[in-house]
């Protein structure tokens, strides 16, 4: 069974950080580009960055120099490390392949209050 199980989000204040983790399984992770995505309240869900199969990283406009994403793939787990969090990076992230094969988990919220 092909399933994403995210976790790590939470209540943090501005400025803060948090690490989410998303676990893989049903499918050859190492083989596949992986991908964070979020979605706000009444906006459509849109990429934040994404890893490769071999590693190179691409993090999406308002994220650069504040998130990272990377990769363990002994542990089928992806993540993404966000700092200097702002109250608009607040959202329920997901995680899937960069292509959205996969069905998508029940995300984890991130509330960042001013």
């Amino acid at each position: 069974q092909v399933q994403l199980v995210e976790s790590g989000g939470g209540l943090v204040q501005a400025g803060g950080s948090l690490r989410l983790s998303c676990e893989a399984s049903g499918i050859i992770f190492s083989i596949n580009n992986m991908a964070w995505y979020r979605q706000a309240p009444g906006n459509q869900r849109e990429l934040v960055a994404y890893i490769t199969s071999g590693g190179t990283t691409v993090h999406i406009g308002s994220v650069k120099g504040r998130f990272t994403i990377s990769r363990d793939n002994a542990k089928n787990t992806v993540y993404l490390q966000m700092n200097s969090l702002k109250p608009e990076d607040t959202a329920v992230y997901y995680c899937n392949t960069l292509s959205r094969t996969v069905d998508w988990g029940q995300g984890t919220q991130v509330t960042v209050s001013s």
